[in-house]
Parts: structure tokens; sequence; C-alpha cells
């Protein structure tokens, strides 16, 4: 039998799907399939609307090897599991005489935990269980959150949150399910066989792709015990995320409360001279951190570092202590232990890190009004963690809409720990990068402009003239904005301020959930959201409710980001431009995605308003304007509001 080729497939895909073929489509999943072939890395950068999931789905498929895809998102980890591969594996199937099976994998923490639900959840303030639904008010939110999962659990069939509507809080989940440190393990729970965690494991090693998120990936990629089958191709799909989700999953962390928990659930478990020695190492950290000032630590202060000691050494003794005693009064003392010691553990992998030393890892303090002092450690950099864990053993694929920063591939690539395009070299992962481009138009479809007469923005105060320009673009407009903002304080203001002065209804992140947000602002063109971090990348708005995007500034990291700050001063020290390799990336990255909320669809119009001088006038002003869609460019004030009235005009004579 002939071998279908790759076009066939695709086209019997996107029909499937109720799409249409596009050359940039095409283009892609052609990479992929070269790349699976020669085992090789591919970066390719494809703009919204190309369809780039089938891009990739078709040619993993049609090659036969197991797939691994990892996503930033659920909503993509939904659509590839509940729409994309279903009608795409029946769309194949004709072809290619076989049906490939697909599974999700995910955290154990995001599956309901059987055990923990029917034996109870070690409580903080006693040492044994006790049972959540008799200790929650029946009438409280987290009573009622409780008794609906209690319910769910009955009927569902994967555990999985997600799949909970709506959805529980996280202090009610957080009763019902258990970390990876905290599980019995299969074989010594008396739930074992049905639990969930466990059966979505077993349907991930019998599944050609397996569906997972990049949390997953880099847990699967740092703590040395897989979890994830073997595949031969990954795919990691929002790719711009990649190094932000690694980073989150290899940093530590420590807190008073934290630790004085884990001495809690230890005390019963071990004698009463090694429960004391915690509890004094604990006393003497927690004196540490009622003085701590936000900021990196170059060097670990002298008091800080005696009392990590004492934390490591004490902790160290606890976990082999509660190994060898039994206590009779302890109810499920399996359980149990297994909390306190996955408690202590966290600490002394902590504590001991930060007491090492790496020059390779950035050691702070934050601060928080309500929670105190906290102690982070995190790498400096997990270019070098990616390139040996992620590179080696199979062909990887990397995909966004945002990869190329500053008009090329090669930064996105260094973070990733591969070496400039086309260099080759012992232990130099080989790649190649593609740039599919949009089936949009943005020259026609889009405005780009900057307000080029604005005061430069500061670090503090309000911005009068910024107030007056956003409220005079939004009356042009009709209505229609989404407003980014590099802070919630800049987004409070800024709704706060308007809402004073326009008829136009403010939604604001943080008001209602996100998801209900959305929906409000789709639902009337009037309507404007403003928001922060997860606006500039998780709205998805096509049509005329969102035909203005507004940034208030070009989304530099914070000058006190003790993480980022010291990844700068590493490139300086190494001979490059450290602001252009890490702040000026940052921005541009964000400044793209965010710039992709406007156009969604082959029918939108609008305009992409930056109130900050600097991206006209500032040498580096051209790097960030060459990662945003090819926009046409504009800095008059006059031309701009006379386009949005314009637009807004024709979607009203649409009747929208």
């Amino acid at each position: 039998m002939t071998k279908p080729s790759l076009p066939d497939l695709l086209h019997a895909a996107v029909s499937a799907v109720g799409g249409t073929e596009r050359p940039g489509q095409v283009a892609m999943a052609e990479a992929v399939a070269e790349a699976i072939d020669d085992n090789s890395h591919r970066l390719i950068q494809a703009g919204t609307g190309t369809g780039k999931s089938l891009g990739y789905l078709v040619p993993a498929l049609a090659h036969g090897e197991r797939v691994v895809v990892a996503t930033a998102t659920l909503a993509l980890q939904r659509q590839l599991v509940e729409r994309d591969l279903p009608r795409t594996v029946d769309a194949l199937h004709p072809q290619l005489r076989r049906r490939p099976q697909f599974a999700m994998l995910k955290g154990r923490s995001n599956y309901l935990c059987l055990h923990r639900l029917h034996e109870g959840a070690p409580q903080d303030e006693e040492d044994g269980l006790f049972d959540q639904f008799e200790a929650a008010a029946p009438t409280s939110k987290l009573g009622q959150d409780l008794l609906r999962l209690r319910d769910w659990a009955d009927e569902t069939e994967t555990g999985d949150r997600d799949d909970l509507t709506p959805g529980v809080s996280d202090k009610a989940w957080s009763q019902i399910s258990v970390s990876s440190r905290e599980c019995l393990g299969a074989t010594k729970c008396a739930y074992g066989a049905e639990c969930f965690a466990e059966a979505a494991r077993e349907r991930a090693k019998l599944a050609d792709v397996v569906v997972t998120n990049h949390a997953l990936l880099a847990i699967d990629a740092i703590e040395g015990a897989p979890v994830l089958p073997q595949h031969e191709v990954l795919i990691v799909d929002e790719a711009h995320e990649l190094v932000s989700r690694v980073t989150g999953v290899a940093t530590g962390e420590l807190t008073p409360g934290q630790v004085n928990r884990a001495v809690k659930r230890a005390a019963k478990l071990v004698d009463e001279k090694v429960a004391d020695a915690l509890q004094t190492a604990s006393e003497s950290f927690e004196r540490v951190m009622e003085l701590a000032l936000p900021g990196r630590l170059e060097q670990v202060p002298e008091d800080l570092g005696y009392a990590l000691m004492s934390l490591r050494d004490a902790a160290r003794n606890v976990i082999s202590a509660i190994g060898a005693t039994r206590d009779k009064s302890v109810h499920d003392e399996d359980a149990v232990r297994k909390q306190a010691l996955a408690a202590v553990e966290n600490i002394h992998a902590v504590a001991e890190r930060i007491t090492i030393g790496s020059e390779y890892d950035v050691v702070w303090y934050e601060r928080h009004d309500r929670f105190g002092a906290t102690l982070r450690v995190a790498p400096l950099s997990v270019s070098g963690l990616l390139r040996e864990k992620l590179f080696e053993d199979r062909s990887v694929v990397l995909t966004s809409a945002t990869l190329k920063i500053g008009g090329d591939f090669n930064g996105v690539a260094a973070s990733l720990g591969l070496s400039p395009e086309g260099v080759e070299g012992d232990d130099v992962p080989l790649w190649k990068g593609l740039d599919v481009g949009s089936p949009f138009d943005y020259p026609k479809q889009g405005i780009l402009y900057v307000a080029k007469h604005l005061a430069t923005p500061g670090r503090e105060g309000t911005r009068g003239d910024m107030m007056d320009e956003l409220a005079e673009l939004i009356e042009a407009a009709g209505g229609r904005t989404l407003g980014l903002f590099s802070s919630m304080r800049g987004a409070k203001a800024a709704a706060e301020e308007l809402r004073g002065r326009l008829d136009n209804p403010i939604l604001l992140q943080g008001e209602e959930t996100l998801g209900e947000l959305i929906k409000n602002f789709a639902a009337d063109p009037k309507t404007c959201l403003f928001g922060t971090l997860s606006l500039w990348q998780g709205v998805d708005v096509p049509g005329p409710s969102c035909q203005l995007v507004v940034m208030d500034r070009i989304p530099f990291p914070r000058p006190d980001d003790p993480l980022m700050s010291a990844r700068q001063k590493s490139v300086e020290e190494h001979g490059g431009n450290g602001f252009m390799a890490v702040a000026a990336t940052h921005a541009a990255l964000l400044m793209a995605q965010g710039a992709g909320r406007l156009v969604r669809a082959s029918g939108d119009r609008g305009v992409v308003a930056v109130l900050d001088p600097r991206l006209a006038t500032a040498r580096y002003g051209s790097f960030l304007r060459a990662t945003l869609p090819d926009f046409w460019y504009t800095t008059d004030r006059n031309q701009v509001r006379r386009s949005l009235a314009a637009i807004d005009a024709t979607a009203k004579a649409d009747g929208k």
C-alpha cells in the first residue's frame, strides 16, 4: 500500500474541522514532517489564524511514533483533546488505516485523591487526620465546595479538576488532592486501583499522542524520575512561555508559616528531642525573616546562613527519624507520615540549596503585606538544563505566534540553550527556524499608533496626559477597548479615573473571574476591559468588540526584579548587552503577545495604541517594533482618531 501524502492528509484534517487550508499551515506541516524524519529540531513561528495545531498534529500522527504535545494554557489543551484530535483521528483513519489513541496527562495535584476524600486531610493544628466535610460549616463557601466535590467524585470519570464546572477555590481543592510527594503510591494506597491520577498515567502509556503542560514537561526534565511515557517526538506549543514555566518549577521557596506547618506535622512522628531541634531552628528562621527587606541577596547574610544550616540539619534528622518511628495513636499513619515527610523534605532541599550557594542560583527576599516575608531561590538560567534534557534522544518542534524577537529566532534559541542557527559543534543541537507568516493582511487590517507626543512614563505617579489620551482614544473607538497595563496599580488607576469620565462600562481584572470578564467584554461593543499580565496573552475576542488594544507603557521588567536584574548583570559580565538580551527581549515578547489580541480573524480591523513615546524615539524602539505584527505605523494622533471613528461607524452600520 502506498503511503498517503502529507498534503492529502492535511486536506482531509482541515476539511474535518471546517477550516481553510493555508499556505503557512502546509509549510509548517512539511517542516514538522522533515524534523521528525531527520530526528532534528525546529523553531516555527506561526501567526494567529495559521491553524498551527493541525500543522503539527497531522505530520506527527502520520509518522506513527509516540508524540508528546506540551502547551502552556488549559484552553489549548482542551481544544486539542476535545476538538482537534478527535476530528483529525477520524479524518485520517481511512488513509492511515489506523486510529491513533490520545490522552491528557497532568501533574498529580490536578486530580482528585480518593484517599484524601474518604480518609480525611492532615490538619495543621493537630497531627492526625480530620474529616474536612465535618469541619467546614455547610453554609460556608468552603463547605459548599467540599460537598459539591464529594458528589462530583461519584460521577466524574477523570477526577481532573478542570472537568469540574463551575470550579472550586484552591483552598477547597487542596483538601481533596495531594502532591506527588504526599502520595502514598498505588501499591500502598487502599484506593490505588481506582486512583484517577494512576488511571491518567496508564492511559498516557497506551496513547500515541500525550497532551500535557509545560510544568509537567519541566518536572519530567528536572526531577529525573520520568513522569511522561517514553516518546520519540516532542512538540512544544506556546513555546514562548516555556522558559518562564521551567524557571517556575525550578524555583524553591521558604516561609516561616510553611516551616511551622512542617514542624507540627512531624512532631508526633519523631521523638521529642528531634522535634524540638526542628522547632528551635524554625523559631530562629522566623526571627531572621521578620527583619527581611525585599531584594536580592548577592551573598547570604550570616544570621540567615546560620538559621538555614540549623533548619537543614534539623530537617535531615527528622527525615531519618520519621522512617523509624511508629505511633499507634495516629490514625492512618502512612498518610500522615507521607505528608509530614514531604513538607520536611522540601525544607531540607531548599535550605541546603541556598546554603551550598551555587553561582548559578539567585536568592532573594520578597515581602507581602498579608503573608510576610518569603525566601526564594531560582536558577540564573535554565538554558543549560533545557539543552541537556530537552533536545537529546528525540526530535523537538517548538512553535508559537511569537518566537522571532527583534527579527530573528536567535534570542529565543539562546534562552533554550541553543547556539545561533546554523552553528555546528560537539553537544550543540542543530536546529532550523521557519516563519510561516500569518494569513492576515496586517498592514490593511491594523494600525500601530505610538503616542510620540506624551511624556516618557516615570516610575511613580499618575500620568495625566496618558489618561487624557486614553479617554480620547476610547471615545473615538466607541468603547471596544482592551487596555493592557504593565501593573495592576496602573490598571486600577485608569479604571477609576475613566469610570468617572466616560459613559462606557469599564471592566477591571480581579473584579470577576477572567472567563466572566472576557465573556462580558465580548458581548457588548461599548465595553472596555482593563487588566494586566494574563490579559496580554489570554484574550481571544474576534470581531467588533475588540477594535482598540492599548498598552500603557513598554512592559520592561521592574528594575528591582531580582531574577531579571541578576540575569541582565550576568549577560553584561560575559560581554553581552544585558538590557537588550533580558529587559528588551522580555518586553518585546509581551508586546507581540499583546498586539496579537487585535486581529483574531480575517475580518477584524483596528488599532494597537502604545502610550509610551520611547517606542518611537528610543534606540531600542526599532527592535521592539520588529517583533510586532506588520501593522501600518503612525505617530499622528489625529489620523488615528479618524481611523478609529471610521472603524466604529462601520461596525455600527453593520449592527455591531
